[in-house]
């Protein structure tokens, strides 16, 4: 641990952005999570925070310490179709434990639900039976966590014959579609983000004005640098009447980090500025009056990165899903329940 010290290894965001401007092409980290296993199983010697957040994992299928809310929660009222209860649908919707468990992204998951209903798409959750995919278990360094997660969600998408999956989070989208594989988890994995643009194109969405004005977007680093998906979210908001995008310096592949990957969402940085902070101020120098992100961890960073500016910092946080529901509201497309 010499060339690398704990409080180096523990403040990786593992945003990738390294490794994506090293010219002799080190792979930092992979190199960062492997120290960070040795330290977690070998010597249990790891944050407080994160000690924490893997326990509620293993206890309760999440990492949301202390939260009362139940996986379906956020559905009430909007007559979702559970898995288990109505059968297979085209489409399972993987909600992700922070659209569960957390108040404010909960919202972004009603209005997504509202999209795909609205779009008449057919889809359904595992509610109860859905459990964390375990990334943040691989990223702080509990690979055998990981893995026990990962086979137990294996077990039960295949119970169900699952052949299609849509999540609103890039980091279990990333954990779905790139590394599940290499434990025979085939499936065909859409970010939401994708599907509401094919959804557009398609003709079943007909959005019309968003009523937001200036937007700015947001790029998750498991989103675009991880998975280079950077086009669809700019479409999306290039269909709603009203929208005018503002683009930050740091954008697309060469996104800046909101700064809560690697775990750092239940762990502050030990020093320094905040990335959130610093990301947050990126975005609002572009004068937009509201900030679009497609990732509930970004979500949350920079809610909290937004609000660190000041009293003049108002603009809103809002997932794309949320600006596409009010458009639909206002367009004409397909009818449904909202």
């Amino acid at each position: 641990m010499a060339a690398a010290g704990p409080e180096a290894v523990w403040s990786c965001v593992t945003c990738g952005a390294c490794m994506q401007q090293c010219p002799v092409f080190v792979e930092h980290v992979p190199a960062i999570v492997d120290l960070r296993r040795h330290m977690v199983m070998e010597q249990a010697e790891y944050p407080e925070p994160m000690q924490e957040a893997l326990g509620s994992m293993e206890a309760r299928g999440h990492p949301f310490r202390g939260t009362v809310a139940s996986r379906t929660d956020w559905c009430e009222g909007l007559d979702v179709k559970i898995v288990g209860e109505s059968g297979p649908a085209e489409w399972l919707y993987w909600v992700g434990c922070a659209a569960a468990f957390d108040e404010r992204n909960q919202k972004v998951a009603r209005a997504f639900a509202r999209v795909l209903r609205r779009a008449g798409v057919d889809f359904a959750i595992l509610g109860e039976e859905e459990q964390c995919t375990g990334d943040p278990a691989r990223r702080i360094g509990n690979e055998c966590l990981y893995q026990t997660m990962v086979h137990a969600n294996l077990e039960t998408v295949g119970r169900y014959g699952v052949e299609k999956i849509v999540t609103a989070c890039p980091h279990c989208f990333n954990t779905l579609k790139n590394e599940y594989p290499q434990f025979g988890g085939h499936f065909e994995v859409w970010h939401h983000t994708q599907l509401i643009d094919r959804l557009i194109q398609e003709g079943k969405l007909r959005p019309g004005a968003a009523a937001t004005g200036s937007v700015t977007f947001h790029d998750s680093c498991y989103l675009a640098r991880y998975n280079q998906i950077s086009d669809a979210p700019r479409r999306v908001l290039a269909a709603l009447d009203g929208v005018r995008l503002l683009e930050p310096d740091r954008k697309r592949e060469e996104t800046f980090c909101c700064g809560g990957g690697g775990g750092h969402l239940w762990f502050e940085e030990p020093q320094g500025k905040r990335i959130n902070h610093e990301r947050a101020g990126q975005l609002l120098a572009t004068g937009a009056s509201a900030v679009a992100s497609a990732c509930p961890f970004c979500m949350t960073m920079l809610s909290d990165g937004v609000k660190a500016q000041g009293t003049d910092a108002s603009a809103p946080v809002l997932d794309l899903a949320e600006l596409v529901k009010r458009a639909c509201a206002t367009g004409s497309g397909p009818s449904a329940s909202r």
